[in-house]
């Protein structure tokens, strides 16, 4: 029976090699001369670190400008809070890995109502789709990217 799972996965290398490059983009420009704005990454959250708010923009823009070259769908990034203290503002930014159990359900449930003849199950942070023939999981595939689940999907091991 073929089938294929729906994951929503982030490459961490192609977001350290990114983290690095804005390091280096941000020690060189002139705008951020004589601050001590740099970006930190720990396990999925890169940390910005500068000395307003509004640097803090502009390094935002340059860490998304470097991970889309990167080809790091940047929908999978959930800014957090500006923490501002002793002229030293700080926002992390967590990159969401895997499909929660809401979004996956939400997943199911668009497969379901298209009335399509395919099965879609929850399995931890991925979907499994089954069908009987290659063209319905296609079509399920073409359903899921039309649609917003607010998460970059991938669609691997398709298996006929």
């Amino acid at each position: 029976m073929p089938s294929f799972d729906v994951v929503s996965e982030v490459d961490l290398q192609e977001v350290r090699n990114a983290t690095d490059q804005s390091n280096r983009e941000v020690g060189t420009r002139f705008d951020f001369k004589g601050s001590d704005a740099h970006f930190s990454l720990d396990d999925n959250v890169v940390t910005l670190h500068a000395q307003s708010e509004f640097q803090l923009e502009q390094m935002m823009d340059i860490l998304q400008k470097k991970l889309v070259k990167r080809s790091v769908d940047i929908d999978c990034l959930e800014l957090g809070k500006v923490e501002t203290a002793n002229n030293r503002a700080r926002q992390g930014v967590t990159i969401r890995q895997g499909i929660d159990t809401d979004t996956a359900r939400d997943i199911v449930k668009a497969i379901k109502a298209a009335k399509m003849k395919v099965q879609a199950q929850i399995q931890g942070e991925q979907v499994r789709v089954s069908g009987k023939s290659r063209d319905d999981l296609q079509n399920a595939i073409a359903l899921l990217r039309k649609g917003d689940f607010g998460l970059p999907l991938q669609y691997i091991n398709f298996r006929d």
